[in-house]
Formats: C-alpha cells, structure tokens, sequence
C-alpha cells in the first residue's frame, strides 16, 4: 500500500496531468458529433479486431470436436442413402405404401490408431470392435477409396488387412464397362497395386477409373480404387496393370466400415451349393 502511495505522489502531476485530459476527451467526444461518430468508429474497428481474434482462437480449439460431428453426420447420410426403395411391380405402385424401404449396407465411422505401408504384408489397426457390430470381412473405405479387410476382431479394436498386403485379393472392374480383374500387390511401391485376370478383350487405356466389382459379399460396387498407369500385352493377354491409387495409403486417418446386411443369408445361399 506504502508503494502505491509513493507512486501516486512521484507521479502526481503526470497523473493529475491524465485526469485531465481523459475528461477533456470525454466532453470534446461527447459535444461534439463528428469526434463521437470517429471515436465510435475506431472503437468498434478496435473491439472487432479483438472478437474477430478471439473467434478464431475459439474455432481453432473447436476444429477435433467439429471434425468429430462432421464424421458422424457424413456416417449417418450414407447410412441414409443406402434406404433403398423395395422393386416392385409398377401396376401395383398405386396400392402400395411407398414408406417401406430396406437397406443392403450400413456404415461405421472409425479411426485409424496404427498403420503400417512399407512392409510386405501390411495391416492397420482401428479403434472399433465387436461392441461396435464389427466383425471380421468387413470392408474398410474413406472418401478416397478402398482401404483394406477387417481380420482380426476383439471387443475395442480390430486389424485391418491393408490392400497393401500379399493376401489382399479384392474383386474390381472397370468403370466404363463391366469387365472384371482382381486386386493385388507385388509389394513395390505403396502407391501403386495391380490389376490381374482382366480378359483380353477388355477395352481399356491409361487414365480409366478402376472400381470396386461387387462380386463378393465384402465390397459394394461402385467403391473408388484408382487409375491406369500403363498397359502391357504379351502373348496376346494383359501383363499385370499398374493402379495408381486415389488412397494415400501413407496418410489416413478417419474411415468408414461396410456392413454387408445380406452377408449371411448371401453365405448361406451359396452354400447350398456345395451340398
């Protein structure tokens, strides 16, 4: 307190000298129009500044959280788009309510937690498991494309396969016509997969689209894969096409898992067969 009192009586003059002028500027501001509308003006370009600051700060804290609902809602459209209306006669539209819908597949908002890209056999692991509803033979996407399999499953967490990986065999096609060939690595370049058994006829060129074939129950048609690199032929038939692919595979975080609702009764079907 001592201290402060021996301030005010160093600067006492100064001080008394700041009074002053404070309450000069208060009658100059308030008489007088233009001086307020200028004074009004730098205020408000001052304090806006600082919000303008402040919001950004505040945006920028918020941008996880923001992520994390824009995944979600991303998640529940999907899962939205995929109510399908049943295929019915059309003589018989009238009678029917058109309210009763079904869905083939469901999707699943995970992260990735590990990923590997640069070994033969590569596999990613994710932050969701069984109390999720996943379960192995999954398909794993983003918005870029294919990603990998789910394998291994316990109750928090599972292993993806990566399409990076020796045992990755995934059914794909081209977009512009429906000629099949399947996926793999040869392990080289992370960048690039191959397209095998596509038949000689196949009319295609560097640049084409490849896409997921929907020929498994894993999959659904239309999944974005990559493009053509290059095309080779010897003795009459493809060399194995390199895919340049729309997936980063070095640098991916957020990803989508597709249920296949119709996977078991699809399984069952097929078994049948072997009876």
């Amino acid at each position: 307190m001592q201290q402060i009192f021996k301030f005010i009586e160093k600067y006492r003059y100064f001080l008394l000298f700041l009074l002053l002028e404070i309450v000069a500027l208060f009658f100059t501001i308030n008489h007088h129009s233009y001086h307020k509308s200028k004074f009004i003006n730098s205020a408000n370009f001052v304090t806006g500044g600082i919000y303008k600051r402040i919001s950004s700060i505040n945006e920028f804290f918020s941008l996880k959280k923001e992520n994390s609902r824009l995944v979600e809602e991303n998640i529940r459209l999907k899962n939205l788009l995929e109510l399908t209306p049943y295929k019915i006669d059309s003589s018989f539209t009238e009678s029917i309510d058109t309210s009763f819908y079904y869905q083939k597949f469901k999707f699943t908002s995970a992260k990735i937690t590990n990923n590997s890209y640069k070994s033969r056999n590569n596999f990613l692991t994710i932050n969701k498991g069984t109390i999720n509803g996943i379960t192995p033979e999954m398909a794993v996407v983003n918005s870029h494309g294919i990603i990998g399999v789910t394998h291994n499953v316990s109750k928090h967490n599972a292993t993806v396969i990566s399409i990076l990986n020796n045992y990755s065999q995934i059914n794909v096609k081209l977009k512009n016509n429906d000629h099949f060939g399947s996926l793999t690595w040869n392990g080289k370049d992370y960048k690039t997969v191959q397209l095998l058994d596509l038949p000689r006829q196949a009319q295609l060129k560097v640049g084409d689209t490849i896409i997921t074939g929907g020929k498994s129950a894993i999959f659904p048609e239309g999944i974005l894969v990559g493009t053509i690199k290059d095309v080779k032929i010897n003795n009459n038939t493809f060399e194995p096409i390199d895919i340049a692919l729309f997936n980063d595979m070095s640098s991916i975080k957020n990803i989508n898992i597709i249920t296949n609702l119709e996977k078991q009764e699809i399984k069952e079907l097929e078994a049948r067969n072997n009876e």
